[in-house]
């Protein structure tokens, strides 16, 4: 899962299910994971922006 983007898309995808479910704990684990994984991606990738605003929200 390392080394395809679909896994950590994975990761957003479960993160943004929670959310919706209002479990913010299990939310924020999710996308945490998903931030580690795309630690290195380039900065102005749309998703990651709209995945850092989420996260945002999910405090």
């Amino acid at each position: 899962m390392q080394n395809e983007p679909i896994g950590a898309l994975a990761y957003l995808g479960l993160a943004r299910a929670y959310a919706m479910q209002a479990d913010f704990v299990k939310a924020r684990a999710a996308y945490h994971d998903f931030f580690t994984l795309w630690n290195d991606a380039d900065a102005d990738i749309p998703i990651l922006h709209a995945a850092k605003a989420e996260y945002l929200k999910s405090k």
